[in-house]
């Protein structure tokens, strides 16, 4: 009766995951024609990869978008943890599911209107920042279209709006340690900064470290959606990451094999990335995913 209940879920997995999934890596070795299929097109091999790889532009595509998901981490990773530290710290529980609401509440925002949230402040010529400079006399800056300020909003607006609900996983990871062991430390003169580094990051620190290797997992993918709506022709240089090259080649160019087959080496890329962080965490905290 139990394989019974789990078959919709594993019915449901294999047509709309894993048959996808296999679908994508056949069509990364054929060159897709649309009116043949997948199955009738022309095998060509590793032709796709070499056609990536050749690309002059492909480096450069890839050094951002590397770059990217490193600030992203950088800059991202610590506020979702001092939100639940804080959240959980907060006594008045009323006071608690107040704040917890209002950073919860960007999530649920498309990229699209923070986007429009993000041209209302910092456009040049009507924007909140640049009317705030105008009145002070200094010279309007052009935020959306400079290289140097470009991916400060960009990671900006992505801990703005993703950090709140990313704080949720460790609020449940701290409902988990015993309450009593704060009580005892507050009794043998414990403040909260001891506390916080005694108690409550030991005890959050598995959930940390699975959080950390899945987030190295996506190392090739620096925010597709976001990064479509924010960049333009005047930050290429520094925002054109591999999901806006393959949006410009695979689809733009009705190249879908081309576009596969990068999905394919950033899924590969992906999971030797969380082997390797899985493997290094194991080693030198004897924390692991498995």
């Amino acid at each position: 009766e139990i394989y019974l209940m789990f078959l919709p879920a594993f019915v449901y997995f294999v047509i709309f995951r894993y048959w996808p999934m296999v679908l994508g890596i056949i069509t990364s070795f054929k060159n897709l024609k649309i009116g043949l299929g997948i199955f009738n097109s022309q095998w060509v091999g590793l032709e796709n990869y070499r056609a990536v790889f050749s690309d002059p532009a492909i480096v450069k595509v890839i050094s951002n978008t590397v770059e990217i998901s490193l600030l992203r981490i950088i800059f991202g990773f610590l506020p979702p943890i001092i939100l639940a530290i804080v959240f959980y710290d907060l006594f008045t529980r009323k006071f608690k599911n107040i704040c917890q609401t209002l950073v919860y509440i960007p999530y649920f925002f498309s990229w699209v209107i923070v986007y429009a949230i993000v041209l209302a402040t910092f456009s040049t010529g009507s924007g909140f920042v640049n009317n705030i400079i105008a009145l002070l006399g200094l010279k309007r800056i052009d935020f959306l279209l400079s290289e140097f300020w470009f991916r400060p909003i960009l990671i900006f607006t992505d801990i703005w709006k993703n950090a709140g609900w990313s704080s949720i996983l460790y609020t449940a990871a701290l409902s988990g340690i015993d309450h009593q062991i704060y009580e005892s430390a507050m009794i043998d003169g414990a403040g909260p900064i001891k506390r916080i580094i005694h108690i409550t990051i030991p005890g959050i620190a598995p959930v940390i470290t699975f959080s950390l290797c899945l987030t190295f997992g996506n190392i090739l993918r620096a925010g597709g959606e976001q990064v479509l709506l924010f960049y333009n022709p005047a930050v290429y240089n520094v925002g054109d990451i591999i999901d806006t090259w393959v949006y410009r080649v695979g689809l733009g160019q009705m190249q879908y094999s081309v576009g596969t087959a990068v999905g394919l080496f950033q899924s590969i890329v992906g999971m030797i990335m969380i082997l390797f962080t899985n493997y290094l965490s194991k080693r030198y905290s004897n924390r692991s995913i498995w």
